[in-house]
């Protein structure tokens, strides 16, 4: 039958999938010591100095929210997308090998190191979170709904990026070498440190054409409810996020005649 047919080709992607997240984590991290931990806690040590830090520095609160939370709905999201983008250079290279079997592709290369920088990131920040809630530096999100939302439109905007640039850096070797440069010019841009309400009317306008704002008002949005007068467009959001994944797996889907095997 088709679908059981369609259904068991599900099944054995998956479970390529989950082989190439098993050699991803024994290749970063081994096997000695914490191993497998540091996909998770090395988000957690970014994520925690980050917001101690701006909670020794800056006062408790800024524009009415409290800082420390403030700090926590952006950096997580932010290193999320880091973590995807910066590990999606070269992916292709790195696994080039593993193309010689007829059931890896190179979009189970890249969803595979996507799902693991997700689910560490993830992880990390509802650690650090409830670190920061049992010591009273934040408090339970007002609308749950918006901030799954807003989360689930990052995850999509990290996808869709790790897509782009695996493809191009196969292409380019001005993409490889220019893209940390890129990550930290984009900064202004992430949405991360502060909301938009908080600049100029002309400036809203600008960063509001950034997917990863979007995903972060919300998310601050569903944090701190009608306080943090979040600006965001859920059709805009949906329709961003689904041009660039489609974009990314075009690319990806052409990207076999540019990997050069090592």
């Amino acid at each position: 039958m088709p679908q059981a047919s369609l259904w068991s080709l599900f099944q054995l992607q998956g479970r390529v999938i989950g082989a190439l997240m098993l050699r991803e984590l024994h290749t970063r991290f081994g096997r000695e010591n914490l191993g497998y931990l540091w996909i998770v806690g090395e988000p957690i040590l970014f994520c925690m100095g980050v917001a101690i830090a701006w909670t020794a520095m800056r006062p408790p609160h800024e524009h009415g929210l409290p800082i420390t939370a403030i700090v926590l709905t952006g950096y997580i999201p932010l290193t999320m997308w880091r973590h995807c983008l910066l590990s999606a250079v070269k992916a292709f290279e790195a696994n080039g090998s593993l193309l010689f079997h007829r059931q890896v592709t190179p979009l189970d290369i890249i969803t595979a190191r996507v799902i693991l920088e997700v689910m560490g990131t993830l992880m990390a920040g509802l650690i650090v979170a409830t670190g920061a809630f049992l010591l009273g530096y934040m408090t339970p999100p007002q609308d749950y709904g918006l901030l799954y939302l807003g989360i689930l439109f990052h995850i999509a905007f990290s996808l869709a990026t790790a897509l782009l640039v695996a493809a191009l850096s196969e292409r380019s070797e001005m993409i490889e070498k220019t893209i940390t440069i890129f990550s930290y010019l984009s900064l202004p841009f992430s949405g991360a440190f502060a909301m938009v309400s908080w600049v100029s009317p002309h400036f809203q306008k600008i960063l509001l054409w950034s997917p990863s704002v979007q995903s972060i008002e919300m998310i601050r949005g569903g944090q701190f409810g009608e306080t943090a007068h979040a600006k965001f467009n859920i059709i805009y959001a949906i329709s961003i996020n689904f041009i660039l994944i489609l974009l990314g797996l075009s690319l990806t889907l052409r990207v076999r005649k540019f990997i050069k095997v090592q």
